[in-house]
């Protein structure tokens, strides 16, 4: 059962106005998705939620977390700082209903994919969506369902100390790691070594007694699991040569990936129905992790092979011609790209295309790193790209011929030598930053080229 506002009161030590009997059914910041008999709660940000107050109420919330009394008819908890009270009721949420495992999931590429199959893998609950920062994992947890096996939390961070208060709200059991990238790396003067430095909260964070997984080719995260700040948890490489691998990865195509995990004790054959490399590796993390926190391992298995991909997150679309169009629109990284374009060339079809927008955050990398990009897609084997954003030109001269760049989506739709010009029965990547809105790219695709 839920808390009713009687307990959340206590427990955030707020002023209750009006009736304490009312459970709320979830926490909401924003009007245009809340539902009838959330709270709404208004954070004081780029705007001041307290605006939305009444309109929130209109749209049947059933009351209010806010920093002064407003002369609104709905049930109202006051206290100093909104964001400080809806994290303490979500770190009260998740001590009263904590489950035997709670995991911690971060990285530079993969966080969510990997999230979902970790949750498959222990049949338990995850954060929902893209909630993983200071506002959205306790939004999330403050209505956390009793009686779950598992708890599997993403932890996203862009600076310094956000994950370390992740771990201060939600302390994890166990962690997982997938990869020190070089997301955010403009807010990082000491380059990777910051962003690993900033992953491994995480680890800093966890309950004695943990252990944490990752990738044994990374060595960020093996400088992580060397510094006397990461604690004495257990740090368990997964990949060649370590007790824990993957070995005789299948392709299936567009049917997803076989492989078997390698462990110890036995072997244990999976079958995944997300395609690409990366998602086996992915995979391998999810259930050495799992596997270690005591689940059955035949849960384990079953649970890897239920994962669909979502929009925007590996998706697959059949297009006129023989095509093929992969979605990875969500996110946009160095890795990911490169990651996602070895996915596409598994599938068995025409010329290898890609339609990109550009990535953010790199700093005084990125003109560099956009230009590796493109000689790496070109090494793999594309024969054309697309890209659009303020260092497409830089990528474009990385590619070299066949390389199309423009400076803004709607200039690479309407340009003659845009995106009509892909040819039928392409394979064809999307992906961008967030800021690039890339899945206007899928959607204008699927709309001219056709679907079988």
């Amino acid at each position: 059962m839920l808390f009713d506002l009687h307990q959340v009161a206590s427990l955030i030590q707020a002023e209750l106005r009006g009736d304490g009997s009312i459970f709320p059914s979830a926490l909401s910041l924003d009007t245009r998705t809340l539902q009838p008999g959330e709270c709404f709660v208004a954070i004081r940000a780029g705007r001041d939620g307290h605006i939305f107050a009444a309109k929130a109420v209109e749209q049947g919330a059933a009351c209010l977390l806010v920093d002064h009394q407003l002369d609104l008819p709905v049930p109202q908890l006051i206290v100093p700082d909104t964001l400080a009270a809806m994290q303490s009721w979500g770190q009260a949420r998740l001590k009263a209903v904590r489950p035997h495992a709670v995991f911690g999931v971060t990285g530079s590429v993969g966080k969510t994919s990997t999230k979902d199959l970790l949750a498959a893998a222990t049949g338990g609950w995850k954060t929902p969506g893209n909630h993983n920062n200071t506002l959205g994992m306790p939004q999330a947890l403050a209505t956390m369902p009793v009686g779950e096996s598992a708890a599997v939390l993403e932890m996203g961070m862009s600076t310094p100390g956000e994950i370390q208060r992740l771990t201060e709200i939600a302390p994890p059991d166990f962690g997982l790691i997938t990869l020190v990238g070089t997301s955010h790396i403009e807010n990082f003067p000491d380059g990777q070594q910051g962003i690993a430095r900033a992953k491994g909260e995480l680890i800093a964070g966890l309950r004695r007694g943990g252990a944490w997984v990752h990738l044994a080719m990374d060595p960020w995260c093996r400088w992580i699991s060397e510094q006397s700040w990461a604690g004495q948890e257990l740090a368990v490489p997964v990949g060649n040569g370590e007790d824990y691998g993957w070995e005789d990865i299948e392709s299936l195509g567009p049917r997803g990936e076989r492989f078997t995990l390698r462990c110890p004790e036995y072997d244990l054959p999976i079958g995944l129905k997300l395609r690409g490399a990366h998602q086996v590796r992915n995979a391998s993390l999810a259930a050495v992790i799992a596997l270690l926190a005591g689940f059955d391992r035949d849960q384990v298995a079953e649970g890897l092979g239920t994962v669909e991909p979502e929009p925007g997150r590996g998706r697959l679309h059949v297009l006129a011609g023989g095509g093929w169009l992969l979605d990875e629109s969500y996110n946009a990284s160095f890795d990911s790209i490169l990651a996602c374009a070895e996915a596409l060339l598994e599938l068995k079809g025409g010329a290898a295309m890609a339609v990109l927008g550009c990535i953010r955050e790199l700093g005084e990398s990125a003109e560099r790193l956009h230009q590796e990009v493109g000689e790496s897609l070109h090494a793999l084997g594309f024969e054309r790209i697309w890209i659009y954003g303020d260092f497409a030109k830089a990528m474009a001269n990385g590619f070299g011929a066949g390389a199309n760049p423009f400076p803004d989506f709607d200039s690479m739709r309407d340009d003659p030598q845009g995106l009509g010009a892909i040819p039928d029965g392409s394979r064809i990547l999307v992906k961008g930053s967030r800021y690039w809105t890339s899945e206007q790219a899928v959607a204008w695709l699927l709309d001219h080229k056709g679907m079988e």
